[in-house]
């Protein structure tokens, strides 16, 4: 699985979740960019860094580790102490890195162990998340990476569900359906794209507030018209939402009484 770039995603759209894994208030986002940095003069990438808007607040280094290697710290303080040459930052700064397990942590400490004792690193181990109280929408994002092929799906459609009854903007519930979908097909294989899709299907949607929600903006909108033609319009302007929920065309079309092919012409980008 690219558990870095899967990683670099959850971070980007939930960026929260990163301060959760660290015991860290997740309001902290607020005042961070999180990015991925190359040192460029010696070709050094670092995972992702959460850099502050104030002086005062610590850098954060983030590095995902799937996989045993004995040079793995020297590499880590090599990348982030040339960051912090190369730049003219002077806030102060923490490592986290983030490891399936603690058999996986088999990187050489000897020569950095007043590091990693000290608060300037925090080694995160996804099979211990169980003791993170917070239940967020993040966290259990990032669990999914290591649940079992056998409950991965089940996990995955709760994950997605308690997500659309938790959030209302439409742009966040469908990178973390992206999110959920990409992690399934690395973890499941033998699933298509199509298949995996269907597992977040319509049906427990139509239930939710959000979604009855938008079906009556849209009638509504229609009904303060007062024709015929404002409220197919006002139908029309809800079909982005609802597709960005992942409704089919057959659904939208359903739901607002439109023929489908009108709703597919809709769907369609605008040049």
């Amino acid at each position: 699985m690219k558990t870095d770039s899967i990683f670099y995603r959850i971070f980007q759209s939930i960026p929260s979740t990163f301060f959760e894994l660290i015991n860290q208030p997740p309001q902290l986002a607020s005042v961070y960019q999180f990015s991925s940095v190359e040192v460029k003069q010696l070709a050094f990438r670092i995972d992702g860094v959460f850099l502050p808007n104030a002086a005062e607040l610590p850098i954060y280094f983030a590095e995902v580790q799937f996989q045993p290697d004995k040079k793995f710290y020297s590499r880590l303080f090599t990348e982030i102490f040339n960051y912090l040459d190369k730049t003219e930052l002077t806030n102060n700064w923490r490592g986290v890195v983030i490891y399936p397990n603690r058999s996986v942590d088999t990187g050489d400490t000897e020569r950095y162990t007043e590091l990693l004792n000290s608060q300037r690193v925090t080694r995160v181990y996804l099979d211990e998340l169980s003791s993170i109280e917070t239940s967020s929408i993040g966290i259990e994002t990032v669990k999914l990476i290591i649940e079992p092929e056998s409950t991965a799906t089940t996990r995955a459609i709760e994950i997605v569900n308690s997500a659309r009854e938790q959030i209302l903007d439409v742009a966040t519930i469908r990178e973390i359906i992206q999110l959920i979908e990409t992690i399934l097909i690395y973890k499941l294989p033998r699933l298509t794209q199509e298949e995996i899709g269907k597992m977040f299907g319509a049906n427990e949607l139509k239930q939710t507030r959000f979604y009855q929600d938008v079906f009556a903006e849209g009638e509504q909108k229609g009904k303060q018209e007062g024709r015929q033609e404002g409220r197919q319009e006002g139908k029309l302007e809800t079909i982005p939402r609802l597709l960005a929920l992942g409704l089919s065309i057959e659904d939208i079309a359903q739901g607002l009484g439109l023929d489908e092919q009108v709703v597919r012409q809709a769907a369609q980008p605008k040049s």
